[in-house]
Parts: C-alpha cells; structure tokens; sequence
C-alpha cells in the first residue's frame, strides 16, 4: 500500500513541478511560446494552447471528432475556460506542447474580433482606410481575416445586427465565450497564421468599436462566395 501511495504521490509532484522540455523537444523554436507570452504579459490577453494535429496523421485534428471542421485549431483539453495571462502557465503549457497553436479567449476585457472571407476582408480594410478609420490588428489565416474590435456584449451585437436588412453567413462573429487563433499559429485550412496588421510595440493597442465597422464588412461578405458553411479557419 505504501509503495502504491508513493508512486501517486511522485505522479503528483511530476504533474506540478516546474516545466521542464518534453523528451526530443530541446531542438524546437520557441516562437509559438514567445508569442503566447507576449499575448499574455505584455498585452494581457487571456491565451490558452490548441488541441493541435494528430500525432499519427498530421491531416486530421487530435480531438475525438473525426469530422472536425477547424482541425488542430480549437480548445479541447485544456477548455476555453482554463485561458489565463498566468506566464507560469503559459511557459507550462507551451514547454510540453511547443507545437501548439496560440488561441487568444476573446470577450470580457480581452479583444472580440469580427472575421470573413480573405479576399472580402482585403477589399473593407481598403474601404475603411479610405474613410479615414483607424482600424486595430488584423489577423489573416490564407482563407480568413479577422479584424481585432473593443468588447462587446452578446445584448449590444444583437441589436446592433437587428437594425441590418442582412447579415451574410460568412461574417462570424468572436466575441464572450469565443477565439481566436493567433500569429504564429499554423491554420486549419493549410499555411500559417499572421498579422495582417500588427499590434502595436511595448503593449500599445488601438481597438475600434464594431459599430465603425460593421457596415463595411457586411457588404463586403455579402459577395463572398460559398456562404460560409465551414469555418476554415
């Protein structure tokens, strides 16, 4: 009994224990850590790691859904919920699972963003700048960008979408309770993810409020093709 104790207690001590690399680890850049550190110290952006690709099959998600529709680019296991600015659990995280993607836990008093279709999003940044808007970070995945907005609550993107005559399918919408993948994350649909607009340095960020934005990217999405059935990210 007593050595069966010890082993639990030796389990324990192993699961809480500073990180350490994982074995055949110590060659792998450490940028995907970097930036989630950067994102949680410097910007105070609740991140947590992807579930990542399967370690057999590196086409297919790790999650138990074999149908996943955004592979290797969602929480799993840790939840949503475990997002945190913690560096200690950043670097924990990220010691063991250096391969996983940088997800950023949108709503509350980090970032919402707004996404759709990459060759829509490219034609509203043009609209937007030429309206004299100053816009925050964009996101860009090769399919999909995201443009980063102030908090918003689920009762203010509600009413502000009710007063639209239509809101295309493939405008989504990251806001409490969502995420967003971030730089320098490999996306689902293939290729990496990266800043189409960078944050600014030493922490400074400019969001704009979705109202400012909203018109123009719903008539840019509304002729986008494929309707945005699948995320794609």
């Amino acid at each position: 009994m007593r050595e069966i104790l010890g082993r639990r207690l030796q389990r324990l001590r192993d699961r809480f224990r500073s990180p350490r690399p994982a074995p055949g680890r110590t060659g792998v850049p450490p940028a995907l850590l970097d930036a989630a550190r950067t994102c949680a110290t410097l910007r105070q952006w609740p991140v947590l790691p992807g579930v990542g690709r399967s370690a057999t099959d590196g086409s297919r998600c790790a999650c138990p859904d074999p149908d996943c529709v955004v592979p290797g680019a969602h929480p799993f296991d840790p939840g949503l919920l475990a997002a945190t600015t913690d560096p200690r659990m950043v670097a924990w995280w990220w010691t063991r699972r250096p391969a996983a993607p940088v997800l950023l836990a949108t709503g509350g008093t980090a970032p919402c963003a707004v996404s759709l279709p990459a060759g829509a999003a490219a034609r509203a940044l043009v609209r937007l700048d030429a309206q004299g808007l100053r816009l925050g970070p964009v996101v860009a995945t090769p399919t999909r960008w995201s443009l980063l907005v102030a908090p918003y609550s689920l009762e203010r993107l509600g009413e502000l979408l009710y007063a639209k005559d239509h809101v295309p399918s493939s405008l989504r919408f990251h806001g409490e309770g969502g995420y967003l993948l971030l730089p320098p994350s490999a996306a689902s649909s293939g290729g990496q993810v990266r800043w189409e607009r960078e944050p600014g340095p030493d922490g400074e960020l400019w969001l704009p409020d979705v109202e400012a934005v909203v018109d123009a990217l719903v008539e840019a999405s509304s002729g986008a093709p494929g309707g945005g059935s699948r995320l794609a990210y």
